[in-house]
């Protein structure tokens, strides 16, 4: 599990990084570093049980806030998300921003699980 953790501290430090030209650039460079130490500290086997389980409720009310924009965008068919942000089309932004709060509550249940799993 030390180098899972340790890949996924690394790979949310990219996320943070890369963050720079968002156009919320600091809410999503602190949720993805918090992860990121989050997966750190796990590496070394400092597991938090109510950091974790806070920080997903953080992203809950967040996938809660961004659900309806993902709905709208199956609504109108699943556009790509892929391409250039464009101010026509704020769907693109608001798809990614959901997504990556998906994978974040994603590493947040594995964390929790393998925090109760050295708690056995």
């Amino acid at each position: 599990m030390k180098r899972i953790n340790l890949i996924l501290a690394f790979l949310f430090a990219l996320f943070a990084v890369v963050q720079y030209n968002d156009p919320d650039p600091w809410a999503w460079i602190l949720m993805y570093c918090f992860i990121g130490a989050i997966c750190a500290f796990a590496a070394f086997g400092k597991y938090n049980e109510f950091i974790i389980g806070f920080s997903f409720g953080i992203c809950l009310f967040w996938a809660i806030e961004l659900l309806p924009d993902f709905f709208n965008w199956i609504k109108i068919g699943t556009p790509n998300i892929a391409t250039e942000m464009k101010t026509e089309e704020p769907h693109i932004e608001l798809v990614r921003e959901f997504l990556g709060i998906f994978i974040c509550m994603g590493v947040l249940v594995f964390q929790l699980i393998q925090f109760k799993k050295r708690s056995l």
